[in-house]
């Protein structure tokens, strides 16, 4: 992983991931692959229950690092194939992992930074956040899963709007339309994301990896099947530990102590 575009920090079962390419947070293919590398860590570690993914200094992030991409010339095309490889990469082992993701967005999430942003199971914006696809105004199409991710969140119309348009949504707005979680004072966002991380590690990561994979299909998926799905889903945390100790907590009247296995 490469420590200088992206930090990494694993404290109490939370890990921490930072953007750290001043001054925009700018996506090049170096930090491309750093974000695939982080990703896949916190897939495969088990002592990853919670993660936080925010941006160092006063912005998120930019999305792709424009200024890079003029370097490579003609071979432009075959570098955003291989840009892309990283990014989606990343963004799938996030969907996919059990942990639950937080994202703490400070300030201007644009292009793959706001499809990175929304991409949170829980969306935490600084007061001072904004919100812009970007894309098509450098004359490019939308990458980084957020052209599956927005219809979702916020429907067609929507999507289409801030796609075609590049319109600016602000923080407030953003959670009025459901591309955030909550808003807070920038001066707490990153404590806000740290409690709320260090909360979900101390849950049922396994539920909450379950949890994620019903969301992630059910748009997808057919009546029947989902149900399916469910059925398994709560039969097979019912056999897991923390199922069992979830069960028992409930019937005695107490806190359930959490493992995670």
């Amino acid at each position: 992983m490469n420590a200088d575009r992206i930090r990494f920090e694993l404290k109490d079962g939370v890990a921490t991931l930072t953007l750290d390419r001043p001054k925009a947070n700018g996506i090049d293919l170096e930090m491309g692959r750093a974000l695939m590398h982080a990703a896949i860590r916190c897939h495969e570690d088990k002592d990853v229950r919670a993660v936080v993914l925010t941006g160092a200094g006063s912005m998120f992030c930019a999305g792709g690092d424009l200024k890079s991409f003029v370097g490579f010339g003609k071979d432009l095309p075959a570098a955003l194939l291989e840009l892309t490889t990283y990014l989606h990469a990343a963004t799938s082992r996030l969907l996919r992992m059990r942990a639950p993701l937080v994202t703490a967005v400070n300030g201007t999430a644009a292009g793959a930074g706001m499809s990175l942003a929304i991409s949170g199971d829980l969306v935490l914006a600084a007061e001072s956040a904004s919100f812009t696809m970007a894309y098509t105004a450098a004359g490019l199409a939308p990458d980084g899963s957020s052209s599956w991710l927005m219809p979702r969140l916020i429907g067609l119309r929507r999507t289409q709007e801030l796609m075609l348009t590049n319109r600016t949504l602000s923080a407030r707005e953003a959670a009025e339309w459901g591309l955030v979680t909550r808003v807070v004072p920038d001066a707490d966002l990153q404590a806000e994301a740290a409690a709320l991380a260090v909360e979900l590690a101390q849950g049922p990561t396994r539920a909450y990896g379950v949890v994620k994979s019903l969301l992630a299909e059910t748009f997808s998926t057919a009546y029947e099947a989902q149900l399916e799905h469910e059925a398994r889903g709560i039969a097979a945390m019912a056999g897991a530990p923390d199922g069992q100790e979830g069960v028992r907590a409930f019937v005695e009247k107490r806190a359930p102590r959490f493992t995670g296995a």
